[in-house]
């Protein structure tokens, strides 16, 4: 979506682009931040309406436990909004038509961020779900990042407070488990690391 804004009189006025138009990273930062959207393949994904408060818990506790691990450490960790561009590599941004904003994002090399986000593919990948959101996190974007060559992606259900490991291998996602409160796992990308899922569907 466009968002236009009349600073004057202090009012939003909302204009839809033509949905069969494609869009680059380029329209996208003509937008105004009045409302949250990301881009898959130039197409409008729009990311209304906010996320619900045990969503927000869940993933204030999975920022934290990265956060705190990651502390000192190369790789750091970014909660949404963050913009990821995918398949950015040497591209202009008029050449960009992925722009995604995970829930958690884990980027290990420094070479891919800049003051606008993440350029390029961050390592691991945690999506939180929500109701709007189970057909693009389930499928849209799985397929998205295992093309993008994220290694390790989590789904994170907040309400049947379980978790989803898939790992990257041959350039295809293998499916780990499923793991629920009470449970302890381990993070693939950064060894060392474990969560105990107790402390984070609290």
């Amino acid at each position: 979506m466009i968002i236009v804004k009349d600073s004057w009189k202090g009012m939003i006025f909302m204009t839809i682009p033509n949905k069969k138009e494609k869009h680059s990273y380029a329209d996208y930062l003509t937008w105004n931040d009045g409302g949250r959207c990301e881009l898959i393949d130039g197409e409008i994904f729009n990311m209304s309406p906010a996320p619900s408060r045990k969503h927000q818990q869940v993933l204030r506790e999975l920022s934290t436990a990265f956060s705190i691990f990651l502390k000192g450490k190369e790789c750091e960790v970014f909660f949404a909004p963050f913009d990821v561009r995918l398949f950015a590599d040497n591209q202009q941004d008029e050449d960009i038509y992925h722009v995604v904003q995970p829930d958690l994002s884990i980027v290990c090399n420094p070479k891919k961020l800049d003051e606008r986000g993440c350029k390029g593919t961050p390592d691991m990948i945690i999506e939180v779900l929500s109701p709007a959101s189970v057909k693009l996190d389930r499928w849209i974007k799985y397929k998205l990042y295992e093309k993008a060559g994220v290694k390790e992606y989590w789904l994170v259900d907040p309400v049947n407070e379980s978790v989803e490991i898939y790992l990257l291998s041959t350039e295809q996602y293998k499916f780990q488990g499923v793991f629920t409160k009470g449970d302890i796992i381990s993070v693939d990308t950064l060894p060392n690391l474990e969560l105990n899922l107790e402390q984070i569907f609290v």
